[in-house]
């Protein structure tokens, strides 16, 4: 049989807020077939605002992506309408959410994007495919992720996660910039829980050139003291150079995300996926959205059990741990409201 015959049948990936920085970034990623395979066409489905303004931005960048000849790119939705955009969604990206603004409360942006995830997930739950695999990137993102899920009871709980590959990227950057190794000779570095100043970058299990990163950089004062807040505080230090949030990065790891998640990772190799906590062996409560170590095959993710975790690491997972509880308890009671 030809090539054409035996071409795999196009997926449909949504992106939400598609009209945005990270969105612009990110189409590239997706529609080269870095993301997905160099052999899975590819139907876009872009949301964002129904204001005339934004789908008159949203047409332009959909007349970008017919000039930039994508093998790949079978179709392109742009739409202002949810239910248009998640109506038979194999893979939905949600970008969208309600940005923190000056002097606002964390509270308020909750309530903010709880009205946002509540709809959003509910729309999911009728007209997305059922199989339906969902990443949220838009903050709160652990916390608008529960929220979406909660509101689709029929789609597994194990197809929502929350970005924070960003997160576990950064560090593995970081930690190649200081031993002076190469990007490819660092891995297993771990981000546990939420996708906020409270993560905890995790290098006790991570290696450089096959040894213990702990050996390699032997200075607990440099990870105590530099590494673990360059890495919790990154974005905000981005937002003040560039005066806009991460996107080019934002969009690498949204990309890599949705890659290993579909493909797999590389035997031996884990990376961080803010998941179901539920049935974790951690000793963190069920019920959260929160950022462990994962490896991923045929489609499916699986927490890495079996590291061993010291009292330093235990404190830091328990500090993010109670903020994602708090911000559930808040969720919860704007829910009911």
């Amino acid at each position: 049989p030809s090539v054409h015959e035996m071409s795999k049948a196009p997926v449909r990936v949504c992106i939400t807020g598609a009209a945005g920085q990270i969105g612009y970034a990110l189409l590239p990623h997706i529609c080269s077939g870095k993301t997905f395979g160099p052999d899975q066409p590819i139907i876009l489905h872009l949301l964002d605002l129904n204001i005339e303004a934004v789908q008159t931005n949203l047409k332009g960048v959909k007349m970008e992506l017919e000039d930039s000849t994508y093998p790949l790119l079978k179709g392109c939705v742009t739409t202002g309408d949810a239910t248009v955009a998640f109506t038979n969604a194999d893979f939905v990206i949600m970008l969208g959410a309600f940005p923190r603004k000056d002097g606002m409360e964390r509270k308020d942006l909750l309530a903010k994007n709880c009205g946002i995830f509540k709809e959003q997930g509910a729309l999911l739950n009728t007209v997305a495919n059922k199989t339906v695999k969902v990443l949220v990137v838009g903050n709160p993102a652990n916390t608008n992720c529960l929220i979406a899920s909660e509101c689709a009871p029929n789609i597994p709980k194990e197809n929502f996660s929350a970005l924070t590959r960003l997160d576990h990227n950064r560090a593995i950057g970081q930690l190649a910039i200081k031993a002076n190794a190469l990007l490819e000779e660092v891995q297993n570095s771990i981000i546990w829980g939420n996708h906020s100043s409270t993560q905890y970058p995790d290098i006790n299990h991570a290696t450089i050139k096959g040894k213990p990163a702990k050996e390699v950089i032997d200075d607990e004062a440099w990870y105590t003291g530099e590494f673990i807040p360059c890495i919790q505080k990154r974005g905000a230090a981005i937002i003040a150079a560039r005066k806009l949030s991460s996107a080019l990065s934002a969009a690498q790891g949204i990309s890599d995300h949705m890659h290993d998640w579909v493909l797999g990772t590389p035997l031996g190799r884990f990376v961080s996926m803010a998941v179901s906590s539920t049935g974790n062996k951690y000793g963190v409560a069920d019920g959260l959205i929160y950022s462990f170590p994962v490896s991923c095959a045929a489609g499916k993710w699986t927490i890495v059990d079996g590291l061993a975790i010291n009292d330093f690491s235990r404190d830091k997972m328990k500090a993010t741990e109670n903020e994602l509880m708090e911000e559930k308890t808040m969720s919860m009671e704007i829910l009911k409201a």
